[in-house]
């Protein structure tokens, strides 16, 4: 089969949807498929340049600069984003090719048009992997309000919906949202969970030793730190355990709150946290194994859940998760089922610091947490499955024998 999988991240990006998308391209390849991967490039003059990563074909397409600052001139970008990529497709050598099936991730939600122009010259079928519930969930945080920039964005969100096949949302808690387009035309919703390949320990260019965190156990924090993650609350742990010499807290990424969250550091004199940017995702293992718990934040005004890829990062290096989630979610009702962690559903830095300090604290429980968390991942979280469900879902392998889990 030859598939189409359209993102808008890809290595040398070090986003989590880049990851995914690596992943899910190889366990293609390895099943003996021909994934060809279209993605947006800022600051590309040629309108397309086509590479060769790891035996994956690679469609690099100019486009416009979707990470431009400013909602209204990224919300821009994103808007002729998939005009910008039919024109490179259309100039390149794979113009006129017979896709066996589509697949793309969202964010963004603006794919639809360039999914519409690719299965109208196809006739195939399209798989959208959905990652982000836009808009409802800026709707949640007080980003919008319904009126007509909120209509706007629905419609847009419905378009894109409407070009899939079959929709696969991230945990079950999602599919009531989307319960109003299952079924329409012959249209399917399932879940389909995140994956993440196994990764080798090759080192990392953070080594805390060699930082002001020496000699503490550490909290750590990977990924992007923004308004979506309400990360206010991981500070005031700090603070609150600024008298424990043996704890520190080191968060690594990017985002638009890391200026404000430096800030609030300096303002309580906080000697226990170190910042870092984002580092290559080779680097992961090797600096999970410096940690002893990974930090996970959803912001509580989040009505819709999904699983980060964060969380399948730590699972993969044996780390316990500390999780600041909402009541009832997925990934809190994941932690607590499968003992990998601990979920903190309350607002109270001292309730939160009680939590954390128990965690670290049970060395014995910690490791056994790690242990168990490693072979969730394999069991629940694998690129090999994803890709299976996938193949189903379009009709193009019949679907196991036996019940489906």
């Amino acid at each position: 089969m030859r598939i189409a999988l359209i993102c808008s991240d890809y290595p040398p990006l070090r986003t989590s949807a880049a990851v995914q998308i690596r992943d899910l391209a190889a366990e293609f390849l390895a099943q003996g498929h021909v994934p060809v991967v279209l993605v947006p490039a800022e600051r590309q003059r040629e309108p397309w340049i086509e590479s060769d990563v790891g035996g994956v074909k690679v469609l690099r397409l100019a486009a416009p600069a979707v990470r431009a600052r400013g909602y209204l001139r990224r919300t821009l970008a994103e808007m002729y984003l998939p005009f910008a990529m039919i024109r490179g497709i259309a100039r390149s050598p794979w113009s006129d090719t017979r896709w066996d099936a589509i697949a793309w991730y969202s964010p963004t939600t603006f794919f639809g048009p360039l999914v519409w122009w690719l299965k109208r010259r196809a006739r195939c079928p399209a798989y959208l992997i959905l990652r982000d519930i836009f808009p409802e969930w800026a709707l949640d945080l007080g980003l919008l309000r319904k009126g007509p920039v909120y209509a706007f964005f629905k419609a847009v969100s419905n378009f894109q919906y409407a070009m899939a096949d079959v929709i696969g949302v991230q945990t079950p808690s999602n599919l009531p949202y989307m319960a109003r387009w299952d079924g329409r035309g012959g249209r399917r919703l399932e879940v389909l969970q995140n994956w993440l390949s196994p990764a080798a320990d090759v080192g990392s260019s953070i080594v805390v030793a060699n930082t002001a965190l020496v000699g503490r156990q550490v909290f750590v924090y990977i990924g992007n730190m923004g308004v979506a993650q309400g990360m206010e609350i991981f500070i005031d742990l700090a603070a609150q355990l600024r008298g424990r010499r043996d704890l520190g807290f080191l968060f690594v990424g990017r985002g638009t709150d890391i200026p404000k969250l430096q800030e609030l550091v300096r303002a309580r004199a906080l000697e226990n946290v170190l910042f870092h940017d984002e580092v290559d995702t080779r680097e992961m293992p090797g600096l999970l194994a410096q940690c002893q718990v990974g930090l996970l934040a959803l912001d509580p005004k989040h009505k819709t859940h999904n699983i980060p890829g964060k969380f399948l990062t730590y699972l993969q290096a044996g780390l316990p998760v500390l999780g600041r989630v909402n009541p009832g979610t997925d990934v809190a009702d994941l932690i607590e089922r499968e003992r990998v962690g601990a979920a903190y559903v309350g607002e109270s830095a001292d309730e939160f610091a009680a939590v954390a300090v128990r965690l670290m604290d049970d060395n014995t429980e910690r490791a056994a947490m790690g242990l168990r968390g490693r072979r969730l991942g394999l069991r629940m979280f694998s690129p090999t499955t994803a890709v299976q469900q996938i193949l189903v879902a379009v009709g193009r392998v019949p679907p196991p024998s036996g019940p489906r889990r």
